[in-house]
């Protein structure tokens, strides 16, 4: 826990909505600064375009991009070199496949070998993830990158209706509300950007009627986050019948696979159907469901490529040619998808997919019976891990599995420990576990959650 937090934590609830607020205040100056609406304006023209168009512009910057790479960038000269290779061999998509897929774990242990020489260090910004395997990442981007990823995503919101300065009731994995907490609320207000952050560390089957009091008071019209949390709400709502006076008009998910179950759920309990996105930081991927129910590939934002497995499924492998500062050429971001043949009559361009399998994941459950589902904040910072799994028998206990980079030390694992404290609190008893590898699915998949309490 930094100080900022530790001071967070000692303050009042009004005192927490209010630096909830000037954090928000500076987010959104960050995300949409003066460039942002040209960028934004730029993407929803080329939805307009036909699928050969939209391709030919993912080729143009999938070029120009790889062009950048191999000329600035440590890890791609020597690469090229050692291929004999030219940029110039890199026309489109298609060609991609003359270069080695890249692991995770290969960028994690070189990543100084990645960053661009032709972007100053005071023109980066700094960004984290932990992805699905759960292994952390902090890599520079840039803010016109960071833009460009909002506009993506803005972009699939305009067009099922969400307009910007709508109020949001989000429902992710930042821990603004205390664990020792037990009394509501357990959300947060983030003015600045219209949000209400529910915390994800309190749903008790006790204390979910609170959070639909907030939505309803709050007079929420759109939901947001992990799939996981809002099929809790979801569940409790149809428990209540309390269905009829859910004023949700969208519901957005993200993070997380989702999952049949889920979306009937939430269908049931708000009166609309979720929508799905798939993305992530490392902006190496982008697709976005249409108004038909079809997860179309954002080709104007990133070179995405399937490719195909045993078992019918394809392995996502991503260009990152939005980012400069940090480039990735054929990164394997570790999920997995079912694209399908031909196009969607909706009229917007881009591959379709029938369905992405990754990041489905069970919860944890805490002592009090609360669960905990999305934990991957808990390790975004964690950067000498190469791969965790949280694995769980019964209520309250649980093995944290972890894979150790050719760094960690104990003191990883003195931060590790506070942070499992700081989110999770002294409801479950995490013991730590090292192993050489982690258990893999049939479809080779790494599920950060495997659990078999009911």
């Amino acid at each position: 826990m930094s100080l900022m937090e530790a001071i967070y934590a000692h303050l009042p609830v009004p005192a927490q909505h209010l630096a909830c607020s000037l954090e928000g205040y500076r987010v959104q100056r960050r995300r949409y600064g003066p460039e942002y609406d040209a960028i934004l304006a730029e993407y929803k023209m080329r939805h307009a375009l036909s699928d050969s168009e939209f391709a030919a512009v993912r080729d143009a910057r999938l070029a120009a991009f790889v062009r950048h790479a191999a000329t600035t960038t440590l890890y791609y000269r020597q690469l090229f070199s050692e291929l004999g290779l030219v940029p110039e061999d890199i026309r489109g998509l298609n060609d991609l496949s003359a270069l080695p897929v890249l692991s995770r774990a290969s960028v994690q242990e070189n990543v100084e070998a990645f960053v661009s020489d032709a972007v100053p260090a005071e023109q980066r910004l700094t960004q984290h993830t932990s992805g699905t395997t759960g292994a952390g990442l902090v890599f520079p981007t840039t803010r016109k990158a960071e833009r460009e990823q909002w506009a993506v995503w803005w972009r699939y919101r305009q067009h099922h209706g969400i307009t910007p300065g709508t109020w949001c009731g989000y429902f992710g994995g930042r821990s603004v509300v205390q664990p020792s907490r037990s009394q509501p609320p357990f959300w947060r207000i983030n003015a600045a950007g219209r949000q209400v952050m529910f915390s994800a560390y309190h749903m008790a089957p006790d204390n979910l009627d609170s959070y639909i009091d907030g939505i309803r008071q709050r007079k929420l019209t759109w939901l947001h986050g992990y799939p996981s949390m809002l099929s809790l709400i979801a569940a409790r709502v149809l428990e209540t019948d309390a269905r009829f006076e859910m004023p949700i008009r969208h519901v957005t998910i993200g993070a997380e696979n989702l999952t049949a179950q889920q979306t009937r759920l939430m269908q049931s309990a708000f009166g609309v159907k979720p929508l799905q996105h798939y993305g992530m930081c490392e902006a190496a991927a982008n697709i976005s469901e249409c108004k038909n129910g079809c997860l179309h590939v954002d080709e104007d934002f990133a070179a995405v490529e399937f490719l195909p497995q045993a078992d019918g499924t394809s392995q996502i492998v991503g260009t990152n040619f939005t980012n400069p500062a940090f480039p990735l050429l054929r990164y394997d971001v570790g999920d997995l998808a079912v694209p399908v043949d031909g196009s969607c009559d909706c009229g917007l361009p881009g591959r379709t997919v029938e369905r992405i399998d990754g990041r489905s994941e069970d919860y944890l459950v805490l002592a009090n019976g609360a669960r905990v589902g999305r934990l991957d904040h808990i390790l975004k910072d964690m950067v000498n891990i190469r791969a965790s799994q949280f694995v769980q028998e019964q209520a309250g206990v649980a093995a944290l599995r972890i894979v150790r980079g050719n760094h960690y030390g104990p003191e990883d694992e003195t931060l590790l420990a506070r942070e499992l404290a700081s989110r999770l609190g002294t409801g479950i008893d995490i013991r730590l576990e090292y192993l050489d590898e982690l258990p893999r699915t049939k479809s080779g998949k790494i599920r950060f959650v495997v659990s078999s309490v009911s």
